[in-house]
C-alpha cells in the first residue's frame, strides 16, 4: 500500500480550513493545517483556501509569508491548489468597491464584480471543462459544483508561445456572464467553486489532484 500524500491546508486566517481538511482526509490524503514555513514548503501538496475580501486575504497571506511559500513552491514545480478567493488572489489584481488591490500575479488578469441578476452567485452550477482535463477526469459533464462568490475573472489572457510548454487548461461557468471556474497550469491548479462542498464530484476533483502529487 502506498504512503498517503502529505497535504498542507495553509492557515492564514481566511478559508474553510476544517471542511477542506475533512474532504482531503476522506479521499486519502495525510492532511495538516498549518502556517509553518518549512512544513508548507516540504508537503507534497499545498492547498490555499480563501473566503471574504480579496484585499483582506492578500493581507493575511503576506502576514503568514504565504506569497513566499507559494512562489518558491511553484518555482520548484511543487503543486499548489487555490480554492475560491484562494484562486482569485493568484491573479494580478482584484477590484472591490472601486478599490484595486495587488494579487500574487501568477496569472495576468483582474478579479472584478460578477454582473448577474442575483449576486452573490450562491449554490450549485455546472461548468465547461476542456477536453483532456486532468482535474475533471472521471467527472460527468453535467456534474454540479458549489459556488459562493460575488467576484470573478471574466477573461483569460495568458498566452503560451513555447510549443514545448503545455498551455493552461481553463474551465468556465456561467452566472449572468461567463467567468473562469477553474485553471490547470503546470503545478498550479485552482477552482472558483468549493470542491470540499461539492459532494462526489468535488471528491473526484480532489482525488485527481492528489494523484498528481
Amino acid at each position: 500500500m502506498s504512503t498517503p500524500k502529505k497535504v498542507v491546508v495553509f492557515d492564514y486566517g481566511f478559508g474553510n480550513i476544517r471542511s477542506a481538511e475533512r474532504a482531503l482526509a476522506r479521499v486519502g490524503a495525510d492532511v495538516e493545517i498549518t502556517r509553518d514555513f518549512d512544513t508548507a514548503m516540504n508537503a507534497d501538496g499545498l492547498l490555499v483556501p480563501g473566503v471574504g475580501a480579496f484585499s483582506a486575504c492578500m493581507e493575511g497571506l503576506k502576514k503568514a509569508r504565504g506569497e513566499w511559500i507559494i512562489g518558491r513552491r511553484l518555482s520548484g514545480g511543487r503543486p499548489v491548489m487555490g480554492i475560491c478567493v484562494g484562486m482569485q488572489i493568484l491573479f494580478a489584481r482584484g477590484i472591490e468597491h472601486g478599490v484595486e488591490s495587488e494579487g500574487l500575479d501568477e496569472w495576468p488578469g483582474t478579479v472584478g464584480p460578477l454582473k448577474a441578476p442575483i449576486v452573490p452567485h450562491m449554490g450549485w452550477n455546472t461548468v465547461e471543462s476542456p477536453t483532456g482535463s486532468t482535474l475533471f477526469a472521471g467527472v460527468d459533464a453535467d456534474a454540479r459544483f458549489y459556488f459562493v462568490h460575488s467576484y470573478a475573472v471574466h477573461e483569460w489572457s495568458l498566452e503560451v508561445t513555447n510549443a514545448a510548454i503545455r498551455a493552461p487548461q481553463v474551465t468556465w461557468a456561467t452566472h449572468g456572464e461567463r467567468f473562469v471556474a477553474a485553471v490547470e497550469n503546470g503545478p498550479l491548479w485552482a477552482t472558483q467553486f468549493h470542491p470540499e462542498k461539492s459532494g462526489d464530484a468535488g471528491a473526484q476533483l480532489l482525488t485527481n489532484w492528489i494523484e498528481t502529487l
